[in-house]
């Protein structure tokens, strides 16, 4: 290469999704705005703390506690996989609305955490605590993306991923939830 002539940078891009269908799968949803899916597991307890959760014909889920909490430190811990599913809501969304704007990425990181305590000792005899001051009390999602858009657009894409993220709405909104015994 001569000292004259500029040097190139070569950027490579996550794989793509199907920007046509994803299209398509907008405007069944404009055209049906009430329309809502039902989310299955089925989790199965193999002793002490350690659970495996089965999605469909995917390999099981696997949860467990550290040491310090009477768990074997065998799989992540329920509140980790709860940051998981955050994180991965999130990277969709992220993804979802890149490809929507036209905008290839070529990195796209998440980094969570959250501040959690169980002074109830999950109801076992612990500190009296209302429900709205257990769980996680504070969380930090901090994105890092790349692709052929300026940081002001990447940071619109992000934004609005949050909004609009199914996962990150459940958890800052108050949902119905049920729970009793199966038959």
């Amino acid at each position: 290469m001569s000292a004259s002539a500029a040097p190139t940078t070569v950027s490579t891009y996550l794989r793509p999704i199907d920007r046509d269908g994803l299209m398509q799968f907008a405007e069944k949803g404009r055209c049906n705005p009430g329309s809502r899916g039902t989310n299955r597991v089925h989790t199965v307890v193999e002793g002490q703390y350690r659970t495996l959760s089965y999605v469909g014909d995917h390999a099981p889920v696997v949860v467990d506690e550290p040491l310090h909490l009477f768990g074997e430190n065998t799989a992540p811990a329920p509140g980790e996989i709860v940051l998981s599913a955050l994180g991965g809501c999130l990277a969709v969304g992220i993804t979802a609305v890149a490809t929507w704007k036209q905008v290839r990425l070529s990195r796209l990181e998440l980094h969570l955490e959250g501040d959690i305590g169980n002074p109830a000792a999950w109801g076992a005899g612990g500190a009296e605590k209302l429900p709205e001051d257990m769980g996680f009390q504070e969380i930090r999602v901090a994105v890092t993306i790349e692709g052929d858009a300026s940081r002001e657009e990447l940071d619109e894409i992000v934004r609005h991923a949050n909004r609009y993220s199914p996962v990150a709405n459940s958890m800052r909104n108050p949902i119905p939830f049920t729970i009793g015994l199966a038959g």
